[in-house]
């Protein structure tokens, strides 16, 4: 199959009470589609043409649609394409991370209306729930009046228990402890009304690339986003999966061994702030990986050594991760140009070629799409997502 072709969504339901699903369903199949007639839309759904026409009927009145110029041409009456109005609905995602806070305003159609950034040595409660209120206040404000109330929410991009890693990112002692109660819906409440959704960092990166990028092409595939520390996510027939305590993916954790033949993690052995020790080593200033715009040129010498190593990690993680889920493809991403980000995709692939893959259908390794935004953009979609969208892009079963 061509992968790039869009796999289609399917499966409305007609009865009475599922008013509210079969309208993310149409909208959800206009995002993953673009701009279609009703007659398509019925045809990709399932739903018939006079639901259809009610649905679309409704969202017009409520301004998430648009509708394009009449297709002339064709016998019957002209064909006019429907799409999801970009100023439908709007949200502001947070990603905090180990040396910097990216603060996104995005809306219906993913595109980032506005961003900020704040970077730190390590990242305090305080600093980042200030950076916060003052950057939602001002992103708000970029906006029209009217366009400001529909602002769906906030979501949280956060590393999955944060405050364990002190040692490693260069944080004081205890200096990460306020973040094992924090609670992002009561802090953010004291300045804003808006909904919150909190998630792994990771997980949300992993939704953005499902969303936006290349996870339209494939049902079932591992995802390895490299930050200052490594994780990923999993999608299975289409959906991105959570884990019961939100950890899913968690591919940070996997075992592995260090240049030294010692029992490790992947987190150890293949992240960006391994990079950045070496860079220090070297004399280079390390704010050079994240500052924005990203510039990596002049670094060649401590760069490439670090990908040939952290390809060697990655092709042996694919195979471990294929072992438990027939994926069809691994996708990469990370924090870093886009140079970077093909360099270490094409090693990984060499590098797959020298592992034992008996017994196991080798997956494409294969490159994200969304970059170093990922986290940031996956966070604004949580709001979307909870209420616009389906959470899934696989069919389903009328209830």
């Amino acid at each position: 199959m061509d992968k790039s072709e869009v796999r289609s969504l399917a499966g409305g339901a007609n009865q009475r009470g599922l008013r509210d699903h079969n309208e993310r369903l149409l909208l959800s199949l206009m995002q993953r589609h673009g701009p279609m007639p009703g007659s398509d839309l019925a045809r990709h759904s399932g739903l018939s043409p006079q639901t259809v026409s009610v649905i679309l009927r409704r969202l017009d009145e409520d301004g998430m649609i648009t509708r394009g110029a009449p297709q002339r041409g064709r016998v019957g009456k002209p064909r006019v394409p429907v799409g999801l109005d970009p100023d439908g609905a709007f949200s502001i995602g947070l990603k905090i991370g180990r040396r910097s806070a990216d603060l996104l305003l995005v809306d219906l159609h993913g595109q980032v209306r506005g961003g900020l950034q704040d970077t730190y040595g390590y990242p305090d409660p305080a600093r980042v729930l200030g950076f916060l209120e003052h950057g939602v206040a001002e992103l708000a404000g970029r906006l029209r009046p009217r366009l400001r109330e529909r602002i769906a929410g906030i979501g949280v991009a956060r590393p999955h228990e944060l405050w364990i890693w002190p040692e490693t990112i260069g944080a004081p002692p205890a200096a990460l402890d306020g973040w094992r109660e924090f609670d992002f819906q009561v802090e953010i409440a004291r300045f804003s009304p808006l909904p919150v959704w909190v998630e792994n960092d990771a997980t949300a990166a992993c939704r953005a690339e499902h969303i936006f990028g290349r996870g339209r092409e494939f049902r079932d595939y591992a995802y390895l986003f490299i930050g200052s520390f490594i994780g990923g996510g999993v999608v299975l027939n289409h959906t991105v999966l959570e884990g019961p305590h939100g950890n899913a993916g968690a591919m940070g954790s996997l075992p592995t061994r260090d240049a030294q033949g010692r029992p490790a993690q992947l987190i150890d052995t293949a992240s960006l702030h391994l990079l950045e020790r070496r860079l220090v080593a070297a004399g280079h200033d390390p704010a050079q990986l994240w500052a924005l715009p990203q510039d990596w040129s002049g670094m060649e010498e401590v760069l490439e050594p670090w990908l040939d190593e952290v390809a060697e990690e990655l092709a042996r993680a694919a195979a471990t991760v294929c072992a438990v889920i027939d994926f069809e493809a691994v996708l990469i991403d990370g924090g870093f140009p886009e140079t970077v980000r093909a360099a270490l995709v094409g090693r990984v692939r060499a590098a797959l070629g020298r592992v034992d893959l008996r017994g196991l259908i080798v997956p494409e390794i294969e490159a994200g799409a969304v970059g170093g935004n990922a986290r940031a953009l996956g966070a604004a979609c949580a709001p979307i997502v909870a209420q616009f969208l389906l959470n899934t892009h696989s069919g389903f079963t009328p209830g």
